[in-house]
């Protein structure tokens, strides 16, 4: 059941929910990976079927923690935890909306094989794996295109800018430019929060929401518990989700299409009081 129901005035929010087929992703609770390296498959269902009934509209699922200072798993490794609970998830859910939250073209491959069309969520925007947009291009995907610096080993260096809303504006035209040359055309704009960012970098951005709405592009948001909330306040991402909805009220104000989120029910509370003041 999909509760982000929207007034006559208002624009759809598309709700994802995370699903963290990982052992080291920042929020422990996200976690559907096994001490031994394998898919904890009764957790990552439950955790599927409980977002859905929550009012999920989609859900993104990861093999690889990407979070600053996280090691790459490689894209055999990716797929392995991948593959069997897309099955799975096929099987409970039927035709649900799934996004696969990876920057390898040959995860995409596979992924398109086993569930057919779904959402490209790729942190590097197409750098990390040259065949990446060729791929979704080719495949006629829709595409999550994310702005970050270097990799998770080294983003936190790379903070450096003039001006980082105009910096990330002025990155988002140039993709918009290989996008249509890859013959993708339907994608999505995500700022890149907390990567290769400082937290007052993070909070100029979502102040500056709107420049990148303003682009004619869906604007993906993901905030959730994440360090520029825990830092800020000297908390654990455990105690922040009051002001993760904080966040995601502000930036749907400033006009986002999609909240990333690890706690469904309460983001789609925070739509439906936005909307009621509308």
């Amino acid at each position: 059941m999909n509760h982000t129901t929207t007034s006559s005035n208002t624009s759809p929010v598309t709700i994802m929910g995370i699903v963290n087929l990982t052992d080291n992703s920042y929020f422990a609770s996200s976690r559907c990976l096994t001490p031994s390296g394998e898919v904890d498959m009764r957790k990552a269902l439950d955790r599927t079927r409980q977002m859905l009934e929550e009012g999920a509209d989609i859900m993104d699922i990861g093999a690889c923690s990407t979070r600053p200072g996280s090691q790459a798993v490689g894209a055999e490794e990716e797929w392995r935890r991948l593959g069997p609970f897309l099955q799975e998830v096929r099987k409970n859910f039927g035709e649900i909306r799934i996004s696969v939250d990876t920057y390898w073209a040959s995860v995409v491959e596979k992924t398109f094989d086993t569930v057919g069309p779904f959402l490209v969520n790729d942190i590097s925007a197409g750098e990390d794996d040259p065949a990446m947009l060729p791929t979704v291009g080719r495949l006629g995907l829709d595409y999550v295109a994310m702005h970050k610096r270097g990799n998770p080993q080294t983003m936190q260096s790379l903070c450096q800018y003039e001006d980082v809303v105009e910096e990330v504006l002025e990155y988002f035209r140039k993709f918009g430019e290989r996008a249509e040359q890859y013959g993708i055309r339907n994608w999505i704009l995500d700022p890149g929060f907390g990567f290769a960012k400082t937290v007052e970098q993070n909070y100029r951005l979502l102040a500056n929401l709107d420049r990148f709405v303003a682009m004619g592009r869906p604007v993906l948001v993901g905030v959730s518990r994440k360090s520029m909330i825990y830092r800020l306040l000297d908390i654990t991402p455990e105690e922040a989700l009051p002001q993760t909805q904080v966040l995601h009220f502000a930036a749907l104000e400033r006009g986002a299409s999609i909240l990333r989120v690890h706690d469904v029910a309460e983001a789609v509370r925070t739509v439906r009081i936005r909307q009621a003041l509308s």
